[in-house]
């Protein structure tokens, strides 16, 4: 195929994607043959405002030149600005080849995101208003009762590099100590699942606790 051939079979593209995409999707065709005026095709165009016969942008300029094509067969999704800076651009292009593999074409497309950008913000701050502060930990809203405190005993388990089976004394008493520190004993029938996970007897963890609570009034 020649090289008008070649560019002239990316023509239907442009309708194609643009028909898919929907008004706010800018498509474009570029003959760069001829820079200067080298879109020959575009559709959408109310999104950055050019026309058929106007130049290429200075990102393009930057890929020929720079040869930024010579390993790629596309560049997705950078971003962009309209030149009044009102609308925020999503981009990407497609290098189109002559049969000797050298760059004669571009089919660009440009989605103008600033709705949806803005819209992103009014969520973010409906979701978290006013101060932000970062959480290492996250509430579980749909656990039972059981599942909760189990993934708190398997997480308190796992602050220990050593398993229940090899631990010290010294070393389980911290486990309990960390887990009334996250109020799990406030729940009823835990001392049973902690004495499980533990391997000790309700009784021994009974004495943990009491001594826990004793250190408590006697530190207090």
């Amino acid at each position: 195929m020649s090289p008008d051939e070649i560019i002239e079979s990316y023509l239907p593209m442009v309708d194609f994607i643009a028909n898919v995409y929907g008004k706010n999707c800018e498509v474009i065709l570029h003959d760069l043959r001829k820079l200067e005026h080298s879109i020959i095709a575009i559709k959408n165009n109310q999104v950055t405002g050019r026309n058929v016969n106007d130049t290429i942008t200075d990102f393009a300029l930057d890929i020929i030149s720079q040869e930024k094509y010579k390993n790629e067969n596309f560049i997705c999704n950078y971003t962009g600005k309209t030149n009044d800076g009102g609308k925020d651009i999503r981009a990407s292009t497609y290098f189109i080849r002559d049969e000797e593999g050298d760059l004669i074409g571009m089919l660009c497309i440009n989605i103008e995101v600033t709705a949806l950008i803005n819209a992103r913000r009014v969520i973010d701050d409906f979701i978290l208003d006013g101060e932000r502060v970062e959480i290492k930990e996250q509430e579980n809203f749909n656990l039972s009762i059981n599942d909760h405190v189990s993934s708190l005993i398997i997480q308190t388990l796992a602050e220990f590099e050593t398993a229940p089976l090899r631990m010290t004394m010294e070393e389980k008493k911290q486990v309990v100590k960390n887990l009334e520190s996250k109020g799990v004993f406030l729940l009823k029938g835990v001392v049973n699942e902690v004495a499980k996970s533990l391997k000790v007897s309700e009784q021994t963890v009974y004495r943990y606790i009491k001594e826990l609570e004793k250190n408590s009034v006697i530190s207090g």
